[in-house]
């Protein structure tokens, strides 16, 4: 992620970890691309909580406001697993926006059902991110790292399972809608 073969952080050899150098700063590395993508998801998830139409959809407004403060939690730990590792935590979110996995959320959207579905998305991807970093961190033998990534990957997979009812729960309503009329 630094563009060099140089660790990432200046303060990586001065820590007693018992790690080897090197393994730590591909960890950082992988922790800092996490930690720039969830701060972008985040940031898309408020954008999605500011503009949904709340008279219609409160439930979801309290949702993407639930997830938010969730990603806030982890991003402090994984900017904290950064630092104990001896590496400096790239959290900006100018850097964030240039690391970030994630697509660009759609400022047209208006209807809660297209925020649902763009939100959902994003979690899908940031979902398997952590999946794939669960196991790269275990291969490079940081059982912590990757019992991090675990316990995140949980929530973001449960709060993915909400959005996928809230779909479901709009092509019902849909079809009922259509049903009723013919």
């Amino acid at each position: 992620m630094n563009g060099s073969s140089e660790p990432c952080g200046k303060r990586l050899d001065t820590y007693e970890i018992s790690l080897p150098l090197q393994v730590r700063a591909q960890l950082i590395d992988i922790l800092n691309q996490t930690l720039a993508t969830t701060i972008d998801l985040k940031t898309q998830i408020k954008q999605a909580y500011w503009n949904v139409d709340i008279t219609n959809s409160h439930n979801l407004h309290e949702l993407f406001n639930e997830i938010a403060v969730e990603l806030d939690l982890y991003i402090d730990l994984l900017a904290q697993r950064v630092t104990t590792l001896g590496g400096l935590a790239i959290g900006t979110a100018r850097s964030a926006a240039g690391l970030s996995v994630l697509p660009e959320y759609p400022l047209h959207i208006v209807e809660g059902k297209d925020h649902v579905s763009s939100i959902a998305e994003r979690l899908a991807i940031y979902g398997n991110l952590l999946w794939e970093n669960i196991d790269r961190t275990a291969v490079l033998g940081d059982a912590d790292t990757a019992y991090l990534y675990a316990e995140v990957s949980m929530v973001v997979d449960k709060r993915l399972w909400f959005l996928d009812a809230h779909l479901v729960n709009s092509v019902l309503q849909v079809s009922n809608q259509l049903a009723e009329y013919n």
